[in-house]
């Protein structure tokens, strides 16, 4: 006799998604996982930036990821692939074209929480990889943070041949009083 599955997570485990265009009805789902995703990554900004420059740069986090989530779903100029299990998005990517020097860009990328580390995050990538190559792009290039909250992304990046470029942004407050170093 065979175990019977009906918890939805556990169900997640053991199938793999299906990766299919977006549609205007994932939108939602997709902005609701994407801030879940990414809140351990803003807290990982705080830890790394300390509490003034992180107020400075993401005083409403939330509010403008969901945002720009929304906007590149709404983009002519993205193309937007959901990874869905169980008739429900679960991970997502986004991609552009860059005609002018012949590269295409894995603009966002997220994973529910709730099934991350089943490589959701590499089928999707490696998926886009290939829509970039199907459509004669040369060089495909992804941008992530170096901070904590993106190992597994940079892992990920790596192990499919992607080449990280060490570049660092320095930020600093400029709101203190005259003679004390800004923090």
């Amino acid at each position: 006799m065979g175990v019977r599955v009906t918890d939805p997570v556990a169900m997640m485990v053991i199938m793999a998604p299906t990766i299919r265009p977006l549609s205007a009805a994932d939108v939602a789902a997709v902005v609701e996982f994407s801030l879940r995703a990414w809140a351990p990554v803003f807290e990982s900004f705080r830890a790394v930036l300390g509490e003034r420059v992180y107020q400075a740069l993401y005083p409403d986090w939330s509010t403008t990821q969901a945002r720009a989530v929304e906007a590149i779903c709404q983009d002519d100029t993205a193309a937007v692939w959901v990874a869905e299990q169980h008739g429900r998005p679960v991970g997502y990517v986004a991609v552009r074209i860059h005609a002018d020097d012949s590269t295409g860009e894995i603009d966002m990328l997220a994973v529910d929480p709730l099934v991350q580390r089943q490589g959701i995050g590499t089928a999707l990538t490696r998926f886009a990889i290939q829509r970039l190559r199907d459509a004669g792009v040369g060089l495909a290039v992804v941008g992530t943070g170096g901070d904590p909250g993106h190992a597994a992304a940079r892992r990920v990046y790596e192990r499919l041949g992607f080449v990280g470029l060490p570049l660092v942004r320095y930020y600093a407050r400029l709101d203190t009083d005259a003679g004390h170093s800004p923090a």
